[in-house]
């Protein structure tokens, strides 16, 4: 192994021991009884090792190494510095509500997603039922005492979170098959003495002690919070992985959102008889055909949109995944305050596949024509393709499992338009319904910089996307607080789709009739999670090399 590798390496089991939940999601080798340690002392070090891995990796000399250790080692240095970017924006002191931005939600969502395929892991599993306790107090603990305060409409909506788990006699989601019958009298018995008490000590915490002084729905970005707007400039890097400054990405976001009636007053057009933006987006609100008779007519639409895309998929890749993805529901326990659907790799030890999780619930209020779009992103050309594929590579896991959300959620989003290239939508409804995500998305260039960066209050924030997007009331309320709650993540997704676009389009006049996309869509996806100025110069290279 090289010394880029080893480096590489050195900061993936770095990541691993601050999170050792994710190598067991993944089904590699590692700490399963282990939960994460939210101490300052343990963010301390962690945050000085990647530091350090950084800067032994930015000392490297370059020269005369292989291209591809180049990129390793630049994916070494940018992962690390996001790391400390992260871990700088403090977020479990102030991340506080009913999804997975939460750090005991992100917990309960996550451990069910092990698959506990040995002895070792199911022993594990009930090993780390019995440190929850530990680690709700340690997320009391910081919050408790800092001075960072999440807004109020995100504690009530944790304290609801945590009414429908308790109100129930068992917590399901955390009663996972461990095999023998003692130690499922373990598991039940760290459930009912350590567990539930210490998720209703966390909602007391909530109800008593932060809600009375969490910040009014007029102050809910971290603009008003100490040293706010530094911690969103290092979110800003971390997610995006460029130097764009808020106000930048702001102002992207209000000429998207101009582009984009533009497209809606087209179709609206051929679809509705009329061009008055107003119109369409009361019909796309309220049209009743364009609402879901249940969840499972939800669910049969994914699939099939899945398999035509998996069926028009070698026209325009290359390389496509060995194993299909999975279509299911969202779990019932996060349902209710979910997001519209999303999409959990493969596990590297072949023991859970893809699987593309889709929100049936309150089914009659979701929209019909989105469910394409969504399909495609999260699944087939989207997430299934780019994840599964980067999985399989042989290059270091760093490569393959880098925490890169502009490459990650800009590949998705690129996938929803790719979709349409495609001719993958069954009719321009479908087609309308691509143009409500794409307008979510530069809405949320416009809402996340304003709730952050301009000091914009909730309603502020609704109301914006209620004018300009049609989405559902219901998913404008929902992805209002996900921003509020996980500042700069949502920046992700138009920031990285933008940049994918752009150098497909220099590839495309660069190569003129020897563009072949097929090709183009191995390069992007042959190389593993990239930040997006690593993946402009492989890119260039290959460019260069044709």
């Amino acid at each position: 192994m090289s010394q880029v590798d080893d480096l590489a390496d050195e900061l993936t089991n770095r990541l691993f021991e601050a999170d050792p939940l994710r190598p067991s999601v993944l089904g590699l080798p590692g700490s399963h009884d282990r939960l994460p340690d939210l101490s300052e002392e343990a963010e301390a070090r962690h945050r000085e090792t990647c530091l350090d891995i950084a800067a032994r990796a930015e000392a490297l000399d370059v020269t005369g190494l292989h291209p591809e250790a180049v990129l390793t080692r630049d994916v070494v240095v940018q992962q690390a510095r996001a790391a400390v970017d992260l871990l700088d924006a403090k977020l479990p002191e102030f991340a506080v509500s009913d999804a997975f931005t939460a750090p005991i939600q992100l917990l309960l969502i996550t451990l069910p997603m092990i698959k506990l395929t040995d002895e070792v892991r199911a022993t594990g599993f009930v090993a780390r039922l019995a440190a929850i306790p530990s680690f709700v107090d340690a997320v009391i603990e910081r919050q408790s005492r800092s001075r960072l305060i999440p807004p109020g409409f995100l504690v009530d909506a944790a304290i609801g979170y945590f009414d429908r788990l308790l109100a129930s006699p068992v917590i399901e989601p955390l009663r996972l098959d461990v095999g023998s019958k003692a130690l499922a009298a373990e598991r039940d018995t760290a459930l009912d003495t350590l567990v539930r008490p210490a998720l209703a000590r966390y909602r007391r915490f909530l109800a008593e002690d932060l809600k009375p002084r969490a910040r009014p729905a007029e102050e809910p970005g971290l603009c008003w919070q100490p040293g706010g707007l530094m911690r969103y400039a290092g979110l800003i890097r971390a997610h995006t992985t460029t130097d764009r400054s808020a106000q930048e990405l702001h102002d992207i976001g209000l000429t998207l959102i101009t582009d984009l009636a533009g497209e809606f007053r087209s179709l609206g057009s051929r679809v509705f008889g009329t061009t008055e933006l107003s119109e369409i987006f009361t019909l796309l609100r309220t049209d009743p055909g364009l609402r879901w008779s249940s969840g499972a007519e939800l669910l049969a639409a994914a699939r099939t949109a899945i398999e035509r895309a998996e069926a028009a998929a070698p026209r325009w890749f290359r390389t496509t995944p060995a194993e299909r993805c999975e279509v299911r529901p969202v779990p019932d326990t996060d349902a209710d305050a979910g997001t519209i659907a999303y999409y959990v790799e493969p596990a590297l030890d072949g023991s859970r596949p893809g699987i593309y999780y889709a929100n049936t619930s309150q089914a009659g209020e979701r929209f019909r024509h989105v469910s394409e779009a969504v399909a495609y992103h999260e699944a087939v050309p989207g997430h299934h393709f780019q994840l599964s594929l980067a999985l399989g590579l042989e290059l270091p896991l760093l490569r393959r499992i880098a925490d890169v959300n502009s490459y990650v959620e800009g590949w998705g989003l690129y996938a929803e338009r790719l979709a349409d290239e495609m001719g993958l939508y069954s009719d321009d409804v479908a087609r309308l319904g691509m143009l409500t995500q794409d307008a979510m998305r530069a809405g949320r260039l416009v809402v996340d910089t304003g709730l952050h960066a301009l000091g914009w209050s909730r309603q502020q924030a609704v109301d914006y996307l209620r004018e300009n997007t049609p989405m559902a009331p219901v998913e404008i309320e929902e992805e209002i607080d996900r921003y509020a709650g996980c500042p700069g993540q949502a920046l992700s997704y138009m920031a990285g789709r933008l940049e994918i676009q752009r150098i497909r389009a220099a590839a495309e006049r660069a190569l003129g009739e020897r563009f072949d996309v097929r090709d183009f869509h191995d390069v992007v996806l042959g190389h593993g999670i990239l930040p997006l100025p690593v993946l402009d110069r492989v890119v260039s290279d290959w460019i260069t090399s044709r």
